[in-house]
């Protein structure tokens, strides 16, 4: 599908791409910092914010997305970076179309299968009762025992349009409480790489990149380095943005 996108600036193209319940909105920080220098577009990926709704949630179908969304951009060749499922979504595509990635940048997550971690984040927001009159604070009262972080319980209700009565989800909650064994599992085609500069930024904090990963990253990116962000954990852009941009902007302006 064509996805929902928002761009700043000119110049090389950039890519970023937002992890699992988030939007291209994520990027508002990053993409103004790189906006003089860059074309930085950053779409919604499906099911997410105002991108179009599909039971799909494969990697596959992510990376076609992708390819579709540049080609209606006029973009033959771009940089591109995900964070999380977002990066995810890039190494897949960067896997597909090795000669549409000029690098490629993975923010906090690894090739592999993760855990089923997060399975209780979208069986919480399921549970709020999205009744006339629900505010804000009631809908984070909802989220507070299954979710006690009040950072993620806001980073989440982002996702609700309080500005409708009901308040309605900007996502397709159903579609990715259905999807979530997909989202978690990384399944690379037989046989594909990508030989361009990868740069894996992880959360000095963050579990999500392990030592025992660096051979997953290898068998797929031949070039591939690793740098940590730190004191970051997962959202690793979010957390140390002068760090993440540090490491960032130095790997985007390396000599081939």
């Amino acid at each position: 599908m064509r996805l929902a996108v928002t761009e700043a600036g000119e110049g090389p193209p950039l890519l970023l791409l937002h992890g699992l319940f988030g939007a291209g909105q994520n990027w508002g920080a990053v993409r103004r910092a790189l906006a003089p220098r860059f074309r930085v577009l950053t779409p919604d990926l499906r099911n997410h914010g105002a991108s179009a709704r599909d039971p799909d949630m494969s990697y596959a179908a992510m990376a076609a997305d992708l390819a579709e969304t540049l080609d209606a951009a006029g973009v033959a060749r771009a940089a591109v970076l995900g964070h999380s499922m977002g990066g995810k979504a890039a190494m897949a595509f960067a896997l597909a179309n090795p000669g549409r990635v000029s690098r490629l940048v993975v923010a906090d997550i690894a090739p592999v299968r993760y855990r089923p971690a997060l399975r209780g984040y979208v069986e919480a927001m399921r549970a709020i009762p999205l009744a006339p009159g629900l505010a804000r604070r009631d809908a984070d009262a909802a989220l507070a025992e299954a979710i006690p972080e009040a950072g993620i319980r806001a980073f989440l209700l982002q996702n609700l349009r309080f500005e409708t009565d009901p308040p309605q989800w900007r996502l397709g909650l159903e579609e990715i409480a259905a999807a979530m064994p997909a989202i978690e599992d990384f399944d690379a085609p037989p046989g594909a790489r990508f030989d361009g500069p990868v740069l894996v930024m992880a959360g000095e904090r963050s579990g999500y990149v392990r030592p025992e990963h660096h051979a997953d990253f290898r068998a797929l990116f031949p070039d591939v380095h690793f740098a940590t962000v730190p004191g970051a954990g997962h959202w690793v852009h979010a957390e140390n943005p002068a760090g993440f941009l540090a490491l960032l902007e130095a790997f985007l302006d390396e000599p081939r």
